[in-house]
Order: C-alpha cells, then structure tokens, then sequence
C-alpha cells in the first residue's frame, strides 16, 4: 500500500472558525476571565499574531487549572517524511547535537502499518494502532457510513466523526490544561467533544520561521493561558522526498532547512528559561520507488466492488473470497490475505474500513485498483511511503528528546510509534483513568530515558 494523499497545498483560512465561543453567558465570562494585565497580554497576541500571518483559531476552555500550571511543558515537533538515517546521510548538524544532548533511537523509530501520514500523525497522539484509531490510510471507505475520507478533502478531514480515540490535546483540556497545535492532522476536527485551546486550519501551509514564531508567542503567554503541549509539523521532507526521491538534492535540501529550523526553535526554546521537552519524530520514513504502477483489475474482476487506492471493499464475503482468489499467487510484488488472516504484527486485520481482501506489497511498488482514466494520471512519485517498517527499514522514522525531564545520552533500539503516547502522558503527568485513553503502547519502553523520579 502506498500513501496517495498530495502534499499540503497553501490556502487562506478564515479567521473565525467553530472553535470560538463568544456566546458565552456573561457569569461564565466572569468566571473564566483572566486578571487585566494578562488579558492585555493576550490582546497584544493576538495582534502578534495578525502580523506574523499565522491565523489561529480558539477555543474557550478558560485558563489552566492551578495544579496545571506548575507541569513541564512538552513541544512535539513531526518532521513529515523525515527517514531515520536522513540526520546523519546529510549533515543535520542541530538534529544529531539535540540526540547527544538528549536521548536518541540512532537506528530509528518503526510507524504503525501502514506508514502514512494522517494514520501515523494520529497514531503518534493517541497511542493507537490505526485500525483502532480508525484512521487506517490518507483515504479509505467506511462500508458503514458509505463514505470516503480523504485527508485532501477538507470536509472530511475536519469532521470529528471520522477519528477513534483520545487525542492527547483532548486527554489534557479535559484536565484543565491548555493545548496548542499548529497544523498536526485532526487538530482542527472537534473529536471527543474537544478542540485544542489554540490551533489553525490544517490547510494552512506550515513555511519557514513562521511555525517556530508561532510556538515562541505560545510559550510567552502568561502561565494561566500558556499551552502546556504544543504539537507542530513540517511537510518539507515528505514533499521533497516524494517528488524527487529520498535521495535526492533536492531532499537534501529539505533536510538542511528543517535542520537549521529545528536549531532556531532550541535557541528560542532555551531563551524562555521554562521546563520544556523538545520531543522531535517523524511520521514515516520514504524509499525509492521501483518498477512501474502495479494495476490490481489486471488480474481480478473489480468492476462491481468499491475501490479507493489499493484498498478494495467488495458488498460481501463471496465476494471477498473471489477476489482474493483472483489475486493469490499472481506476482511476486504483493501478497494477498483475507483481511482476517492478515500477520498480526500488522494490526490491520479487524477494522471493516481496511477493506477485504487486503494487498501487501513486497517491496516500494505503487499499487492501484484500477488504471487511472485518461487524463487523470496521478504525478509518478519517485519516493513512496505505506509499507511495513519492520520489513522495511527505510519506512522507520526518526524519535530524538531532549529537556529537563530527559536523561542525557541515552539511547534506544528501534521502538513502535504507539508507545510515545504514555511517554507524553507521563511527562505532563496526566490522568489516563478516563477509558477513552487507553493506549496501545507502553510506557515500559520509553521509561528509562526519563530521569530519576519521572519515570
């Protein structure tokens, strides 16, 4: 499976979005009101804000909680497409000086199946697999709905409805704390019943020095309205590494840009004096992409079932069967499996949006259902995404850390994604009572990069 979502194309959000509460009571405005020198200084944000261009949408959720206040802060940065060898392949000199001051897996971090963007950025906040979480690709059908999402389709990718779980800024806001996400998919979608207190429309372009701008004014709050988990991402590595492959000069580049952005965020990080974790990730690795486009209706009848990509969801279990019949045993560059016959390592054998049956590719070979009509060829991307990591070892990302609450120097072999979640939780030291948050993962594999008493 390969990931066909497009890059992030810039667009121009409103200003206003469903997020803002102005039609509160008046005794609830009293209540949550903050005292006048910070409410100046919020005014004075929000005016910052115009200026730099960055229009974030709010949410009332009123201030932090007193015990919030005193809790460390933790700033997520994802690096889209970043591979795990990309730091030391080109020479990102801030990325591989924050692993030594921090701790570090060198031989990466292994995304959930299958490694795409909106599946693992969302795995990545929630602890979840994603035929748990629900979103099992960057498009898929949900035979129940009798719908498709798409994460190019902004409809769909901002209804809450669409995503399983917890996510983190949720966990936290039901808690009393304030959360802050600049363009991390479904920050802007109402799941749980919750937005974050701060957040921009994820169509929005994340460019240069803007994001970390955005991050600094954040943390400048005053310390009832400061965010406590900021969770940003970059495209850049992705869209270089897919239009040109994960090679390339032009990938290169990418690396070196977000390099020197993430050594201008540090120095911004370390000017404020407060407790942040910079916790640096990425959702997958890329490879270079090999052979041509695998058409899956050359060697099955599909012409009556509901294709989307490579996924394929036929109306019922004779139907399945046929088809996984037609496709056993055709070509040594996908595998084939009843959806619940699939390799349990893979989670991805029990959520019907998975589609039934389901194709494996066995190496960087895009596969579709069907040809693209004429005229409608998709761009022949040299680099490709969606496969298994543990398989192959270019889809792993990339897990560096690094602040008060982070023993330096430490190191980790290869981990699975799912288990940031509870190292996150345990930082901000978070009530996961609530049922909702159940994880996936385990803190028990991050535990011992914490210091003495963290952990």
């Amino acid at each position: 499976m390969i990931g066909e979502g497009s890059p992030p194309q810039p667009v121009r959000p409103s200003r206003a979005g469903p997020g803002n509460s102005r039609r509160a009571s008046a005794g609830r405005a009293a209540r949550h009101r903050p005292p006048a020198a910070p409410r100046l200084l919020l005014l004075l944000f929000s005016l910052a804000q115009s200026m730099l261009g960055a229009p974030v949408l709010q949410s009332d959720h009123g201030p932090n909680a007193a015990s919030q206040q005193a809790k460390p802060y933790v700033v997520l940065l994802s690096l889209g497409g970043f591979r795990f060898d990309y730091a030391r392949k080109f020479g990102a000199v801030h990325l591989l000086e924050l692993a030594a001051r921090g701790a570090a897996a060198p031989e990466g971090m292994l995304p959930a199946y299958p490694s795409l963007t909106f599946p693992d950025q969302y795995t990545l906040v929630t602890g979840l697999y994603p035929e748990h979480h629900g979103i099992v690709a960057d498009r898929f059908y949900d035979p129940a709905r009798k719908q498709v999402f798409s994460a190019s389709d902004p409809a769909s990718r901002a209804d809450g409805s669409w995503y399983g779980g917890q996510p983190l800024w949720a966990l936290a806001e039901k808690q009393g704390m304030r959360t802050a996400c600049y363009l991390w998919p479904g920050s802007d979608a109402e799941i749980a019943g919750i937005r974050p207190s701060y957040y921009l429309k994820y169509d929005e372009r994340a460019e240069g020095e803007e994001p970390i701008r955005q991050v600094t004014a954040w943390l400048r709050m005053p310390p009832d309205l400061r965010p406590h988990l900021i969770a940003l991402s970059y495209p850049d590595a992705e869209i270089a590494g897919r239009r040109y492959g994960p090679e390339s000069p032009q990938t290169a580049a990418a690396v070196k840009r977000l390099d020197r952005l993430v050594g201008e965020l540090r120095e911004n990080l370390d000017r404020l004096h407060l407790p942040i974790d910079l916790i640096v990730v990425s959702d997958h690795g890329m490879e270079q992409a090999a052979g041509s486009r695998i058409d899956l209706d050359r060697y099955a009848d599909l012409s009556s079932i509901r294709t989307v990509g490579p996924l394929l969801y036929p109306d019922s279990d004779a139907a399945a069967e046929a088809i996984y019949q037609s496709l056993k045993i055709k070509s040594d560059q996908f595998t084939v499996y009843r959806r619940s016959r699939l390799p349990a390592g893979l989670h991805f054998d029990r959520n019907p949006r998975e589609g039934d049956p389901v194709v494996i590719a066995t190496g960087p070979y895009p596969i579709q259902a069907h040809a693209p009509a004429a005229g409608d060829d998709a761009p022949a991307w040299q680099g490709v995404d969606g496969y298994d990591a543990r398989e192959m070892q270019s889809m792993r990302g990339i897990f560096i850390a690094a602040g008060p609450d982070i023993r330096p120097g430490a190191t980790l072999e290869p981990f699975e994604s799912v288990n940031v979640f509870p190292l996150l939780v345990r930082i901000l030291a978070l009530d996961v009572a609530d049922g909702r948050a159940g994880s996936d993962g385990s803190l028990n594999v991050l535990a011992g990069i914490l210091v003495s008493g963290r952990q």
